[in-house]
């Protein structure tokens, strides 16, 4: 299957994509729950229960509900070989050659109940505030995904080919992080990486993972040193490592009046101007003598606060800074879109594997709609033309998601009710409705 953005549309099977990229990891028996179930998990118009997806894709008759329990919670295959699996898909459609950017967060799957596998109370990104933090029950999951350029512009997209349940008290977030990128290196290993995280990973940039840069957000307190001077022909003692003490952050922007660059940056998008104030300097805790570099951004309108980042690819100017920082968005969106549009947060398992696996599910699943999509679509996707929104160009995942429905229900009444003109006029619409269910 290869992938061009610029190539025409064409007609691939999701089924198709299942089978030659997943089949080695089960069983004859187990690979054909698999398929059953991620489909029907795209067909399903209601709640994402094992049940609920059975019902929705016609599997009621098929098999007993057992078997579908058992593929997260018992069956025989490994989440990691999934992954790896997965990693090969996107990475030889999306990024045959060359550097490739990763985006990485962590996001909480609601799951209330005492007896849920791996669950625990963490922090509620969406619900907390500056003034006001939130906690919940669920499951911490680490993503780690690929960031694409679609083809139609716009923002790009972040497609997860890692995904990692952080558990109370185990591994920290950014220690699994470490671990998701040394992996993918290991299967990787001509390949260099540029990790873009918020300021939760950016002790990452002290790891010394391999062939990776980091760009992140920096604290506005952070101890920043120079560099040291050279050293006097004759000094004695020991190499110093790190220069004097710098002044905040905040200091430092607000006392310097010269060397600000005005510069257009894409944030999600979209070009806006800003200006930037730039240098190298060492911050010698997280990075120890690993030089950064520090870009402090300015709105001209004066609306938003200074943003302060960093990042320890010296090549880059102060606006791709700037610009590949912002390109970390996409992820926000997947994390949306697997829970709302994909009900990730819905299969009701409990024990063994079957909460992390459930989980890992439905953000791989989240993946390979858009990789049917690109394949589907093209370039240019025809869009529903709605009078409520007359300008849309790009497509959403809802219309991805939605557009694979329809195929998929396409073939389902084709396959039952034939072809005929006028039958087709009939079922045109049920399958049009059934496109647009949740």
């Amino acid at each position: 299957m290869d992938f061009h953005p610029r190539a025409k549309a064409r007609t691939v099977d999701f089924g198709t994509i299942l089978l030659t990229i997943f089949s080695p990891l089960f069983t004859a028996p187990t690979f054909s729950i698999f398929r059953e179930l991620l489909t029907a998990w795209v067909l399903c118009p209601a709640r994402r229960t094992v049940t609920g997806m059975m019902r929705g894709g016609g599997l009621v008759q098929k098999r007993t509900h057992a078997a579908y329990h058992r593929l997260a919670r018992a069956a025989s295959w490994s989440l990691d070989e999934f992954w790896d699996l997965t990693a090969d898909l996107l990475i030889r459609l999306f990024a045959p050659e060359g550097p490739f950017d990763l985006l990485l967060d962590d996001t909480l799957f609601h799951r209330r109940g005492r007896h849920i596998e791996g669950a625990g109370i963490f922090r509620d990104a969406v619900r907390s505030t500056a003034s006001s933090v939130v906690y919940d029950r669920g499951l911490n999951l680490l993503v780690l995904a690929l960031r694409v350029k679609a083809p139609w512009g716009g923002e790009p997209l972040a497609l997860p080919l890692a995904v990692h349940l952080h558990r109370k008290g185990g591994t920290t977030l950014p220690d699994l992080g470490a671990r998701a990128i040394r992996r993918l290196a290991e299967r990787f290993p001509a390949r260099p990486f540029h990790l873009i995280a918020d300021g939760a990973y950016a002790p990452l940039a002290g790891c010394e993972l391999p062939r990776t840069e980091v760009t992140s957000r920096i604290r506005r307190d952070a101890a920043l040193d120079d560099f040291p001077s050279p050293r006097r022909a004759g000094q004695m003692g020991r190499p110093r490592k790190k220069g004097d003490r710098l002044p905040s952050l905040t200091s430092w922007v607000t006392r310097t009046r010269k060397g600000w660059e005005k510069a257009v940056v894409d944030r999600r998008g979209r070009l806006e101007k800003r200006f930037l104030l730039s240098r190298e300097v060492l911050w010698y805790h997280v990075c120890g003598v690993r030089p950064i570099r520090v870009v402090a951004s300015r709105d001209p309108t004066g609306h938003e606060k200074d943003d302060f980042l960093f990042t320890t690819d010296l090549t880059l100017s102060p606006g791709a800074v700037v610009s590949h920082y912002h390109g970390r968005w996409p992820i926000e969106d997947t994390l949306r879109s697997s829970k709302q549009s994909l009900g990730g947060e819905e299969p009701q398992t409990w024990r063994g594997k079957g909460p992390e696996r459930a989980a890992s599910l439905a953000f791989g699943l989240y993946s390979l709609v858009w990789v049917w999509y690109l394949q589907t679509q093209g370039p240019s996707p025809v869009l529903p033309k709605l009078p409520w929104y007359p300008r849309k160009v790009r497509p959403s995942f809802v219309d991805a998601v939605s557009a694979l429905r329809g195929e998929l229900w396409r073939e389902e009444v084709s396959a039952k009710c034939g072809e005929e003109p006028r039958l087709h006029e009939i079922t045109q619409p049920l399958v049009e409705a059934l496109s647009l269910t949740r």
